[in-house]
């Protein structure tokens, strides 16, 4: 008798793992749903305040945007919730999927319309690097 119930618990053990497995696929359909639109920031500080909407990271900052395939570095980078914009500043490189870069001192990204603004520190300039669609010719970059 007591041989039969450890038999018994794992096959009560295997079902339960056949019934969640079952369901993964929607809890992984569920996860990617609930992720859209998730952008990561990393830094050495972060403070956030409530009232005005605008979370701040500072120093070494990495942000990333899976959904638009952006990745970014800076010195600090401000992410004004209610206007739906991240500046990021001091020593920018801005990383678009398909490998096109943006450096400069500052860059405003418009996450409504997905839209990018570089400004250079005085006596500098912006420096872009682009890969054009080669069946295009007069494709424009997707950061733009």
């Amino acid at each position: 008798m007591n041989v039969f119930v450890p038999l018994c618990l794992k096959g009560i053990f295997f079902l339960r793992l056949l019934v969640l497995l079952e369901f993964l696929p929607a809890v992984a359909e569920t996860q990617k749903t609930v992720q859209s639109n998730l952008i990561t920031i990393e830094s050495d500080k972060q403070s956030a305040d409530n009232s005005t909407g605008i979370i701040t990271a500072s120093g070494n900052v990495r942000l990333v945007y899976i959904d638009q395939g952006v990745m970014a570095t800076s010195h600090q980078a401000q992410y004004f919730t209610k206007e739906g914009r991240i500046v990021l500043s001091g020593d920018v490189d801005f990383v678009y999927k398909n490998g096109n870069l943006l450096r400069a001192n500052r860059i405003t990204y418009s996450l409504i319309d997905e839209r990018a603004l570089a400004t250079p520190s005085n006596d500098e300039q912006v420096f872009s690097q682009w890969s054009f669609d080669s069946n295009s010719a007069n494709s424009i970059p997707d950061f733009l």
